[in-house]
């Protein structure tokens, strides 16, 4: 690993350590996978590492550095005071790193890091031969993430978001609008499944009084497996629940979730012509998708 056993005390310039520490650039991504994804089985489907992989090596960073960087709820994981300072300087880190990224990859040409929600994660990766074509050195990564990745950070090259951002520094294009409903194998199903987090469709059905959800998961995917079985309902994009043959709409629109969605790069990105190429496929195929449902 070309950034193995440096000296962190060096990047972290703005972060305060009690002792000389030396890390390991792998756990700093593992950490910022974690923050990210606000939890180990969401942090564990973009590192590929299990649930248990990823408690003990944020454990381990815990403890060589001798900072409280999440607190554990049942739920998942929420970043202490000296995690956020943690992960804002490893996001710095990883600002200077990201131009020798194909070297730490062992491969040639640069990554393009493409951010979405789970469900338009789900779409794109469907539909990756319409995006990336064989013959062509365009190196695509999927991360899937309900939190909002930094792009003037390049935490992200290319994000899907739900509101257009002020930043003069990113550059944007309306893809079109999200409708939500909820969907259940049968109208007869009256049970909710719960996605624990705080995105707009999990605070909208907490804040329910007639949802009764005995069933909570953590993972938007989990939720539609278990909606397939029939056990509750569950909150989808109407460009996700239409698409389902097992699945039936059982409310109506849900009015209060719409929302527009746009395509963000950075501006000194947007002219790249395998970000434009990416850019330009990526939208036709989301609005196709939008206009249909």
């Amino acid at each position: 690993m070309l950034f193995e056993g440096l000296s962190w005390n060096h990047y972290l310039c703005n972060y305060r350590f009690m002792n000389e520490t030396t890390l390991n650039w792998q756990d700093l991504q593992l950490f910022l996978s974690v923050a990210r994804a606000g939890g180990l089985a969401a942090a564990g489907q973009s590192t590929g590492k299990s649930a248990a992989t990823l408690g003990r090596r944020i454990l381990a960073l815990e403890q060589s550095t001798g900072l409280e960087l999440f607190i554990r709820h049942s739920h998942g994981y929420e970043l202490t005071d000296e995690g956020h300072q943690l992960l804002e300087s490893v996001t710095n880190v990883e600002a200077i790193i990201l131009p020798y990224d194909s070297a730490l990859n062992g491969s040639g040409g640069k990554v393009i890091k493409l951010s979405a929600g789970s469900w338009m994660t789900q779409v794109l990766c469907k539909h990756l031969p319409e995006i990336v074509k064989n013959d062509e050195p365009i190196r695509l990564r999927f991360i899937s993430s309900e939190q909002r990745l930094d792009i003037t950070h390049r935490e992200t090259i290319i994000g899907i978001r739900n509101q257009r951002p002020e930043d003069p520094r990113l550059a944007t294009r309306k893809i079109g609008r999200v409708k939500f409903a909820s969907y259940a194998t049968d109208e007869r199903v009256l049970d909710w499944i719960h996605v624990s987090g705080n995105t707009p469709s999990s605070e909208w059905l907490r804040n329910q009084a007639f949802a009764r959800a005995p069933v909570e998961v953590t993972s938007p995917t989990n939720a539609m497996d278990l909606a397939l079985t029939g056990v509750g309902r569950i909150v989808l994009p109407t460009f996700v629940g239409d698409t389902q043959d097992n699945l039936v709409r059982v409310t109506p629109l849900i009015k209060a979730l719409s929302h527009d969605q746009w395509l963000v790069v950075h501006q000194d990105d947007r002219h790249r012509p395998d970000v434009r190429t990416v850019i330009n496929r990526i939208y036709k195929i989301a609005k196709a998708l939008h206009t249909k449902h």
